[in-house]
C-alpha cells in the first residue's frame, strides 16, 4: 500500500473519530437552559429551593455548568463547574455541600454522580432527561456540611 492511500486511511478514521466525539457532546440532551420546577420538587427535610436556573454548555474541557438560585433562607447561590463523564472528580467550587464531583454516563439521557468532601463521597446524584427533552429530573441524596441527611428531587423544565 502507498503511504498517500495510508495517510488518506488514517486521515479519515481521526477525521471520523473526531466528529464522534464532537456530536456526542453537541447531542447531549442536557444542554441548555432549564428552570427548577418548585410546585414539583420534592425536599427532604424541607423547605428546599425557592427558585434555581442551571445552563449546561459544551465546552473543549467538557461539559460547563452554571447555576443560580435562591435558597430556602432566601441566600442567592452560584455554582459553576466543568466535568467530563469519564467518572474523574472535577472542583465544584461555591457548592455548599461539595467540593468536587465525578460523573459518567448510564445511558444516553441518564448521567450517575458522586459528589464529595475532602476526597470522600457524601451524596450521590442521578440526573436524567425526559424522553421528550423537555423535563430534567435530578435525584440527590447525601449530607451537607453540618453532616445533615437530605434527599431531594429536582424537577426542571426546559427554557
Amino acid at each position: 500500500m502507498s503511504s498517500r492511500f495510508l495517510a488518506l486511511v488514517f486521515g479519515g478514521i481521526f477525521g471520523l473519530a473526531l466528529s464522534v466525539a464532537h456530536s456526542t457532546a453537541r447531542d447531549d440532551p442536557v444542554l441548555g437552559t432549564w428552570k427548577l420546577n418548585v410546585e414539583k420538587s420534592k425536599f427532604i427535610p424541607g423547605p428546599g429551593w425557592r427558585s434555581q436556573i442551571r445552563v449546561y454548555r459544551s465546552m473543549p474541557a467538557g461539559i460547563a455548568v452554571t447555576w443560580t438560585g435562591i435558597d430556602a433562607n432566601g441566600e442567592k447561590m452560584q455554582v459553576s463547574y466543568t466535568y467530563k463523564y469519564d467518572g474523574n472528580d472535577y472542583p465544584m467550587p461555591g457548592s455548599g455541600s461539595y467540593d468536587t464531583l465525578n460523573a459518567v454516563r448510564i445511558d444516553a439521557r441518564t448521567v450517575k454522580s458522586e459528589e464529595k468532601r475532602n476526597g470522600k463521597t457524601v451524596g450521590i446524584a442521578v440526573r436524567t432527561v425526559s424522553p421528550d427533552g423537555k423535563v430534567l429530573t435530578i435525584t440527590d441524596e447525601g449530607a451537607n456540611r453540618k453532616g445533615q441527611a437530605f434527599s431531594q428531587v429536582l424537577v426542571f423544565d426546559r427554557q
